[in-house]
């Protein structure tokens, strides 16, 4: 096959995750905008004003960034992670493995409709605050490059979720156990400036801390972590992920029956 074929079968991929969750949108887009607003509304206005200032600037306007970055991971990484798994579970997936396309065109697809979810879901709520922020945007790079990156990373993340999925309840335990906590605890609500020292050496070991900095990095100017670093432990998880989810979608593991 030539590299046309191989760009038809990636755009019939991607067009189908992206059929698939714009055509359930109230299911899929809506619910974390109203999250989002939840959000804003009780920990920016009610709990924000008592607060005071962080880093410089109001409550509201420091979690702005890290709320955005919290939807577009949880739904770039719980788009493929379903999507993948039900073709797995239909065994449609076989198909994929004896039809004459590379392994890397397959993950490009599903990954694409992860990404382009989760940017349409940050964008979304980036609308939603609005309404309460004046969001401004001091490095327009390092908003577009960070988000697409961490969209990226958690929608291989969500692939190689799914690979190892028996049954339908081991997709909701690596969000539950694992996603969320390091995503609350990665800085979306505080600056890690304000733990003590040794919380603060904790927290540098949790990779979710990175990315959000790099995001409000993009609106702010601010950040907690090295950009440098940031980014560094983005792409080396992208790489990670990519090769382990290459190798396993090659070889089959988990997939054939």
């Amino acid at each position: 096959m030539s590299g046309k074929h191989y760009y038809i079968a990636f755009r019939s991929i991607l067009h189908r995750e992206i059929v698939r969750f714009t055509r359930i949108w109230v299911q899929t887009l809506v619910p974390p905008a109203i999250t989002m607003t939840l959000y804003f509304v009780i920990f920016g206005n009610l709990i924000g004003s008592r607060i005071g200032e962080m880093g410089g600037y109001s409550y509201m306007a420091f979690i702005v960034p890290g709320l955005i970055m919290m939807s577009v991971i949880t739904n770039s990484y719980s788009n493929v992670a379903s999507s993948f798994f039900s073709s797995k579970f239909q065994h449609n997936v076989e198909e994929l493995l004896v039809a004459p396309v590379p392994t890397y065109v397959i993950i490009a697809g599903y990954v694409g409709g992860g990404v382009v979810r989760g940017l349409l879901v940050g964008l979304t709520v980036s609308m939603v605050s609005l309404f309460f922020v004046d969001l401004q945007i001091s490095h327009l790079f390092s908003v577009i490059f960070t988000v697409f990156l961490t969209s990226v990373l958690f929608s291989l993340a969500g692939l190689l979720n799914a690979i190892f999925a028996r049954t339908f309840d081991d997709i909701s335990i690596i969000p539950t156990f694992i996603l969320t906590p390091l995503t609350y605890l990665g800085g979306v609500f505080y600056s890690i400036d304000l733990l003590p020292e040794i919380w603060q050496t904790i927290s540098h070991g949790n990779p979710v801390l990175y990315m959000v900095n790099a995001f409000r990095y993009g609106f702010l100017g601010i950040s907690d972590v090295p950009l440098t670093v940031a980014y560094g432990i983005i792409i080396g998880f992208i790489a990670l992920f990519y090769g382990l989810a290459w190798y396993l979608i090659h070889t089959g593991r988990g997939l054939r029956s």
